[in-house]
């Protein structure tokens, strides 16, 4: 998914590997960049700042390409009341720093 950020699909994948295949949940969280908002998020349930104004940045950015793309009106009006809803949960997640 270009533009959007890596964060959410990270903790995805971490949770997914944590049971399929703890070796490769174990190399996430070791990795040196990778690893450390995996650990944050198991560990405190936070992310940090300069991550949160980095993926704010990045999903306003995507959307708004998409929906200047989009050829349909409510496709354009669903793709902007899909991105308020993401935003106000994102905003909702703690955070750390």
């Amino acid at each position: 998914m270009p533009l959007l950020p890596t964060t959410p699909f990270l903790l995805l994948a971490s949770a997914c590997f944590m049971k399929a295949s703890p070796r490769v949940n174990h190399w996430l969280i070791t990795h040196p960049s990778l690893g450390p908002p995996i650990v944050e998020w198991q560990e405190k349930k936070t992310i940090k700042k300069s991550i949160r104004k980095k993926a704010f940045f990045l999903i306003i950015l995507s959307f708004v390409i998409s929906i200047a793309l989009a050829p349909l009106l409510w496709v354009k009006i669903g793709l902007f009341c899909f991105a308020i809803v993401l935003l106000v949960c994102f905003s909702r997640i703690p955070t750390s720093e």
